[in-house]
């Protein structure tokens, strides 16, 4: 008899550390230079609200990017995220870093990355996003696709994804709703 391989929800119910790519899923992937030749970049306050509560949920998040950036530190700073790897060339080294460093198997962990650079790591998580406008590869070997663009609210699709599969979403908006997360800000 043959099994059916686990649904997305599944997939998610099982995630305890989330991994993100930066640019094209925490930004739309559009790199805007200064006369000076500094980078800047957008990031939507939604998806930190999301990646906020995914760690009051008791989901750690964190972040390997292939480019080095002030503001993606910032950023990061910003939301207390302390699993950060920027400037990366090998994303499945900085990975299996990432599980070294945190006792977690490739099957605890989700990743949403939109690009070919991502796909490595995509390919060994236990549930692998992606957002909309993602390259068409990524999206055919992503067990889920959010309907947000990368930087519109991709990562927050997603937090809430696993959150809902976990079920604990309904008690972080309970929460919400009377209060109880002043100073909860993304």
């Amino acid at each position: 008899m043959t099994v059916a391989p686990p649904t997305a929800t599944e997939r998610a119910s099982r995630v305890k550390l989330m991994i993100f790519d930066v640019d094209g899923v925490l930004t739309d992937g559009g790199l805007l230079f200064t006369a000076e030749g500094d980078t800047m970049k957008g990031f939507n306050s939604m998806d930190g609200h999301g990646m906020k509560l995914l760690r009051q949920a008791g989901i750690e998040t964190a972040i390997i990017t292939g480019r080095q950036s002030g503001i993606v530190a910032a950023r990061v700073k910003e939301m207390n995220i302390t699993h950060v790897y920027q400037g990366v060339q090998d994303k499945p080294a900085a990975f299996a870093d990432l599980l070294q460093q945190t006792g977690l198997t490739a099957e605890d962990c989700g990743y949403m990355g939109d690009d070919w650079v991502d796909l490595a790591v995509m390919l060994r998580v236990g549930f692998a996003a992606a957002p909309a406008n993602s390259h068409p590869e990524v999206i055919a070997r992503a067990h889920w696709v959010s309907e947000a663009r990368g930087g519109y609210g991709a990562a927050r699709e997603v937090c809430d994804t696993l959150l809902r599969a976990q079920h604990k979403y309904e008690a972080l908006l309970a929460a919400a709703c009377s209060g109880e997360q002043r100073g909860l800000v993304g």
